[in-house]
């Protein structure tokens, strides 16, 4: 039977290949592109999908992130090659605690918070989960962003629209 570390591996590995086609599409160019006022701009979306592997790092080896003690402070990115080098570090280091951590690990709590107030808590389980999620729903918003930037999409499940029209 393969255990949730295993499976969480997997799933990293996987999730990192489109990961890294989208990320790779991030130009210079475009960095300060906001598609809305309330939208982040480009820059810090794409430097937060790569930083997202982190978290997996963060719930494995911690039991909390407070941002009143440790402040989110992510590496600066200006180039889609920056990106894949931040976002391929990321990757290492989380793959490398799942090959190496076990199960029983994954039921104990990990907290965000800054001071008392409290964002988040959830067994490490959940917050990696969480994580893939945050990785999945932010790369998706990366796609419209290059979308309205007219780049073409790659496809991340298959191939995307602008594959298949050659």
């Amino acid at each position: 039977m393969i255990t949730f570390m295993q499976s969480f591996l997997k799933e990293l590995e996987h999730e990192s290949i489109g990961t890294r086609k989208m990320l790779a599409l991030v130009s210079k160019e475009n960095l300060n592109f906001k598609p809305h006022e309330k939208s982040m701009v480009l820059k810090d979306l794409a430097i937060h999908i790569a930083d997202l592997p982190s978290w997996i790092t963060l719930a494995l080896t911690s039991d909390e992130l407070d941002f009143a003690v440790s402040p989110y402070n992510p590496t600066d990115c200006n180039s889609g090659e920056e990106l894949l080098n931040y976002f391929n570090k990321n990757v290492s280091e989380a793959s490398s605690l799942l090959a190496e951590k076990s199960d029983e690990l994954l039921n104990e709590l990990w907290t965000l918070k800054n001071g008392d107030m409290i964002y988040m808590q959830m067994p490490k389980l959940d917050t990696i989960r969480h994580s893939f999620s945050q990785l999945i729903h932010h790369r998706a918003q990366l796609g419209v962003y290059l979308r309205l930037l007219n780049i073409p999409i790659p496809g991340v499940y298959g191939p995307s629209a602008d594959e298949q029209m050659g």
